[in-house]
């Protein structure tokens, strides 16, 4: 099950909006299949797994991280390949949350002789599909955090010139987040201070393109702005308010933005509604990298799923931009509380990655195999 995890992982920002899954087929104790998937290649990990062994499949045990599928998509049932090619066992890691699947994998596999073992602990088979899972269960994107900042907490110098706060490995790292994820948003002020390209810079090509998402209710995006410049070549899609002019609209349109009117209130968009559309476009995870207001708004709705932030060793004082803004006067008991996962020297920046509490328990992945 390890190696069919570490196979799993090889299909990072290659599968959505598939999940990541690895499989491994062993005949004796011998390793005579194996595969991951990759949404390009469009077969699963169990079809690629069962081509290398061949008929060496038959009285064979089958290890795979998530449910094989048990209905006809882009292709033929896995379940029901398995039980035709003899495997006398398989392994499972946990239940697929999709509801054209939800045991019924499982059910086929036993229906027809073949002995299917959950994993007593399904947890780490869910992390990898995070995403994955919160959008078939809550309909939502995972939100992922990412902020560059100084020791003392700071974003950018009151010039707002934030460049560079962190070193190379730390900037390399971040580029791995905009690789693994769907889409990257900002807030319309960032646009205007940095004229950023928000576009992948990773090695490996990805499958499909990264979305880029801007909050620009009154729709001030300059015309001759990078994102606007590239809307041609890199998706660009654009949030903003019923009321914003509609000529506007037309000539970001007319340039291949993507505009979607969204209702505002007193504090802007809905961030909630903002999430169920960038779903309903098949964003399955959504990277928030700024500016300061659209951070805050995110971590006081409760909107974020896992936060990286990259400290880079400088101080730049009290008159400079803070990551969060005013948050109003809070007690210890009442502030944001967070779970650090980890903690990583990206020399000679420091990483910390972690979850706000009051999200994850909204979003924990299941806590007990499926019987």
């Amino acid at each position: 099950m390890r190696r069919a995890m570490r196979l799993a992982w090889l299909g990072l920002g290659r599968t959505s909006p598939n999940p990541m899954v690895g499989c491994v087929i062993v005949q004796g104790d011998r390793v005579v299949g194996q595969g991951w998937h990759d949404y390009q290649a469009v077969h699963h990990a169990e079809q690629i797994a069962l081509q290398q062994a061949g008929t060496r499949a038959r009285d064979a045990d089958l290890y795979v991280t998530l449910e094989p599928c048990s209905h006809h998509g882009r292709t033929p049932p896995c379940a029901r390949a398995i039980a035709a090619a003899g495997v006398r066992r398989v392994f499972c890691g946990v239940e697929d949350p999709n509801p054209l699947v939800m045991g019924q994998g499982i059910r086929y596999l036993r229906q027809h002789g073949v002995a299917a073992i959950m994993a007593e602990d399904p947890r780490p088979f869910a992390e990898i599909n995070r995403a994955f899972f919160k959008c078939q269960r809550h309909g939502m994107p995972w939100v992922v955090l990412k902020a560059a900042l100084t020791l003392d907490g700071k974003m950018a110098p009151i010039s707002g010139n934030s460049r560079w706060i962190t070193g190379e490995r730390a900037r390399r790292h971040a580029g791995l987040l905009r690789f693994a994820c769907d889409a990257i948003l900002v807030g319309r002020q960032t646009v205007l201070q940095d004229d950023p390209l928000l576009t992948c810079r990773h090695r490996r090509p990805r499958l499909r393109p990264l979305i880029r998402v801007v909050l620009d209710p009154t729709l001030t995006i300059p015309l001759d702005s990078r994102l606007m410049q590239t809307a041609g070549e890199h998706p660009l899609l654009i949030v903003c308010s019923p009321e914003a002019p509609p000529s506007r609209q037309a000539s970001l349109t007319a340039a291949g933005v993507t505009v979607i009117p969204l209702a505002v209130d007193g504090e802007g968009f809905s961030l909630s509604e903002v999430l169920s559309l960038l779903k309903q476009h098949g964003i399955q995870s959504v990277l928030v990298e700024g500016g300061g207001r659209t951070i805050r708004r995110f971590i006081q709705a409760g909107a974020v799923d896992e936060f990286f932030f990259y400290y880079g060793p400088k101080l730049l004082g009290q008159q400079a931009v803070p990551l969060l803004g005013d948050l109003g006067p809070l007690e210890l008991a009442e502030c944001p509380q967070v779970q650090i996962d980890a903690i990583r020297l990206l020399s000679p920046d420091v990483m910390i990655h972690g979850r706000f509490l009051d999200t994850a328990a909204r979003h924990d992945p299941p806590t007990e195999s499926s019987p």
